[in-house]
């Protein structure tokens, strides 16, 4: 297969070295051309990208607010632009703010759902779309979080908000296999795989200890779920715990 040829991932949210980046990566290596999105990650999804190259990979980032509709389009057209076809979306891009509950705002809870799920669903409609076009098809995944089935406090807004995309997932699936058979529509629900650097030790241990296989995730165990939905032509409409038994470990 040649390079011009490979098929097409692009993965929002995906400059920052965190799950995105690492998906990416990952389905650089199955031999994938590569879309990175970003918002404010310039620098990250620069070198991301120069890393990619250097391996033969073709690449190029994108920058968007995926909290306004006019972005997101635009962020498509450079797509199809650059790449004429798009064959797998990783719609990976949320934002995740701690507040207690008495200090939430209704502009808190707005700001959450235009990125989480209005910005999610706006780009699985336009890749869903465009796959629709494609005699392949092709393949989104979106990123959901265990804990919307077991929440816990100070994030209110987020899980909120997060909580609409196995929701999304399934419509998509439905309205998109009516289009074209070929377009397959998944998520995973990630567990304690990439902790944020501020939380306290015992916050650490905490998550940790909830699951059943008593450690914490990597990064990688995310990708490797990624490539096995989009490569996996059989599963669709599905939500995927990557979550070391956490949600049904209890509390």
């Amino acid at each position: 297969m040649s390079a011009r040829s490979a098929p097409v991932a692009l993965v929002t949210g995906s400059g920052k070295r965190r799950i995105g980046n690492t998906v990416a990566l990952a389905l650089a290596e199955r031999g994938y051309r590569i879309a990175l999105h970003y918002h404010r990650s310039a620098d990250e999804a620069r070198q991301t990208v120069e890393q990619l190259q250097a391996k033969g990979v073709q690449a190029a980032a994108f920058q968007a607010d995926l909290a306004q509709e006019a972005e997101i389009n635009r962020l498509f057209q450079q797509v199809a632009a650059t790449f004429q076809r798009l064959d797998v979306l990783v719609a990976s891009a949320a934002i995740w703010e701690e507040k207690p509950l008495e200090e939430v705002t209704a502009a808190d809870v707005r700001r959450h759902f235009e990125v989480n799920a209005l910005g999610v669903f706006l780009c699985c409609q336009r890749a869903g779309l465009m796959m629709a076009g494609q005699q392949e098809g092709g393949s989104i995944i979106t990123i959901g979080d265990w804990a919307t089935a077991r929440p816990y406090p100070n994030y209110a807004a987020y899980f909120a908000s997060k909580g609409s995309i196995p929701t999304i997932t399934r419509t998509l699936a439905i309205e998109l296999a009516r289009r074209n058979p070929a377009v397959r529509v998944n998520c995973i629900l990630p567990g304690p795989v990439m902790l944020p650097d501020n939380l306290a030790e015992h916050e650490v241990k905490g998550a940790v200890a909830g699951t059943l296989l008593k450690r914490p995730g990597r990064p990688e165990n995310i990708a490797q779920a990624v490539v096995f939905l989009a490569e996996n032509d059989y599963v669709t409409g599905v939500c995927l715990p990557v979550d070391g038994g956490r949600t049904i470990a209890g509390a």
